[in-house]
């Protein structure tokens, strides 16, 4: 049986894509990102599930900083839906709410519904995890919001359902696992995801982006990041529709390859059907 590890408790956002993803496996819930990946490492778990991207809170999961130096690969990624319910104790009503809890992402994702009601709130480290802390707690002054499952999981209360601000709230998530099994170049749409370190020159990035520009070969997401102090030169995360061995996004790591002190590819994966909504063709 494959086990998976995700940053959460049972009943969180990461569950669920877990579930979606691969139905049946053994769940390994962790506390944060790095034990995770590295339960991954260690070979307690054969895969790990991490959010990456949030459509209203932005990044969630650090991963230009974490997969690098994990030695681990993108294989997979998925968009789940996100839902939001505001959940208490059996027979609270939310006139009753005084302080909702939740993780810091799902509150920046329903400030409308916080608004209004008015109430305090409080961090929680997971989702799931301020409906546990809910439910231990037994005080109908005490909320969470938390995704659907998290009610039944931890016989709560569902006061208010689909508190989201956005009803198209929407999380990508990426597979992670110790080998490097590429997608297949004829496997249809596919993501390639590279760190690499630019050379210390002037106009290192321009030129070693200038190939994808050139090759009408699209960049999906670029970060930069400094690893250690001082005036080290700058690394980079990015995200590139295509596979390598296509001629266009071969001439491009050419030229990338050219102007930087080191690139890696960090996975190569079936770009997931949300990608394609609402393209033309």
């Amino acid at each position: 049986m494959t086990t998976v590890a995700y940053q959460g408790e049972f009943g969180s956002n990461s569950a669920a894509a877990t579930q979606k993803l691969f139905p049946g496996s053994a769940e390994l819930p962790c506390t944060n990102f790095e034990q995770a990946l590295e339960a991954v490492t260690l070979g307690a778990a054969d895969l790990a599930v991490i959010p990456v991207d949030n459509s209203a809170a932005g990044r969630v999961a650090d991963v230009h900083h974490l997969l690098p130096e994990s030695g681990l690969f993108i294989i997979g990624e998925y968009f789940l839906a996100i839902h939001f319910d505001l959940m208490g104790v059996p027979g609270a009503s939310v006139a009753q709410v005084e302080c909702v809890r939740s993780h810091v992402h799902a509150l920046g994702q329903c400030r409308k519904v916080l608004r209004e009601g008015g109430w305090r709130t409080r961090v929680s480290d997971d989702t799931a995890g301020a409906a546990r802390e809910v439910a231990e707690l037994g005080d109908p002054h005490h909320a969470a919001l938390a995704p659907p499952a998290a009610a039944s999981h931890y016989g709560l209360d569902v006061l208010l359902a689909g508190v989201e601000d956005d009803p198209d709230n929407t999380t990508r998530f990426v597979v992670l696992s110790r080998e490097g099994v590429f997608a297949p170049l004829d496997s249809g749409p596919t993501m390639t995801s590279l760190f690499f370190v630019v050379r210390n020159i002037p106009s290192a990035l321009y030129k070693a982006l200038g190939g994808f520009a050139s090759g009408a070969v699209n960049l999906t997401k670029i970060e930069s990041y400094q690893m250690g102090a001082g005036l080290n030169p700058s690394c980079f995360y990015v995200e590139v529709e295509g596979h390598p061995d296509e001629p266009r996004v071969a001439l491009a790591l050419q030229e990338l390859r050219f102007f930087s002190s080191e690139v890696r590819v960090l996975g190569v994966y079936p770009a997931h059907a949300h990608r394609l909504r609402g393209r033309a063709g």
